[in-house]
């Protein structure tokens, strides 16, 4: 399998979870202040929304990248 094809199936990929799932969530863990031997931190949850056009655009191109991507000139 080249390259082409496996970009064009990881974009396709990508794109339906993206359409399935419509966000992520990740946990980001700052350093606020640190007092002497004491640290004191914070976690953040962050959520992240894929939007719509961004999943069928992903599709769209893994599409066409699998459908003419590898064929010879």
């Amino acid at each position: 399998m080249n390259a082409v094809k496996l970009a064009a199936i990881v974009l396709i990929v990508a794109g339906v979870l993206g359409l399935v799932y419509g966000s992520f969530s990740y946990t980001k863990e700052t350093h606020e202040a640190t007092l002497g031997p004491i640290e004191l931190s914070v976690k953040e949850k962050q959520t992240v929304n894929v939007p719509v056009w961004a999943g069928v655009g992903a599709i769209a191109i893994g599409g066409v990248l699998l459908l003419f991507g590898s064929k010879k000139s």
